[in-house]
């Protein structure tokens, strides 16, 4: 992931539906901050939420499941009081699968470059996670990006010429090579280091300045 004299990558993966995510999006945008001179941050995505209505049927039930699953995203948050969450998420809103915003991010980043990637997936989540908007459509989507600065036409091209699904599928191979267990999963030290789920950012910040200042060469024992 790294040569010599380049920034240490770390690969972010998430799902764009997934509420941990969503919860952990400060840390992100603060580590990005602390390290943004230091560090490259790379937006990679996870199929978590990929077959949403099955996901959440077969592990919350059949019959009242989606409303199970909205209650339990909603006491997820509760507790973190930068996160809004809609009340009508996967109750009244219910997104059949994460992968068309991952497409459209790969398109994104393909056409405008990884800031407008990362701006566009901010976007997203808010539009879903804010404003209850089912970012499983294309055309939220494609609105969505249109009002982020993105030309849809671009991203429609992308998409139509398989640019973007041979991203998405690049990054959906390299989770399953490195174990990426869920979302979300920071990947760093050239995959030697992972730190899954709902990590604080002392932790965080910890880990990367142990990749920024551990000497040139040395493997992190981590």
């Amino acid at each position: 992931m790294t040569s010599n004299n380049a920034k240490p990558i770390i690969d972010y993966y998430t799902d764009l539906l997934c509420v941990w995510a969503w919860i952990t999006q400060p840390r992100l945008q603060e580590l990005a901050s602390d390290w943004q001179d230091q560090v490259v941050i790379r937006y990679r995505y996870v199929d978590v939420f990929g077959d949403a209505h099955e996901k959440i049927s077969g592990k919350w039930g059949r019959e009242n499941g989606f409303r199970r699953f909205a209650e339990h995203v909603q006491q997820a948050g509760a507790d973190y009081l930068h996160t809004e969450l809609h009340g009508d998420l996967w109750d009244a809103v219910r997104p059949r699968s994460s992968l068309p915003a991952h497409l459209v991010l790969k398109a994104a980043s393909q056409v405008s470059g990884t800031s407008a990637e990362q701006s566009l997936a901010l976007a997203l989540r808010r539009a879903f996670f804010c404003e209850a908007r089912d970012i499983s459509d294309m055309d939220v989507l494609l609105s969505v990006a249109d009002s982020s600065g993105i030309n849809p036409d671009e991203l429609r091209e992308a998409v139509r010429s398989g640019e973007a699904l041979a991203g998405l599928s690049a990054d959906m191979r390299d989770a399953e090579a490195l174990g990426v267990r869920g979302s979300p999963t920071w990947v760093l030290n050239d995959g030697r280091q992972l730190l899954y789920g709902n990590v604080g950012y002392r932790i965080l910040h910890a880990n990367v300045e142990e990749l920024i200042n551990r000497p040139e060469g040395e493997a992190s024992w981590c």
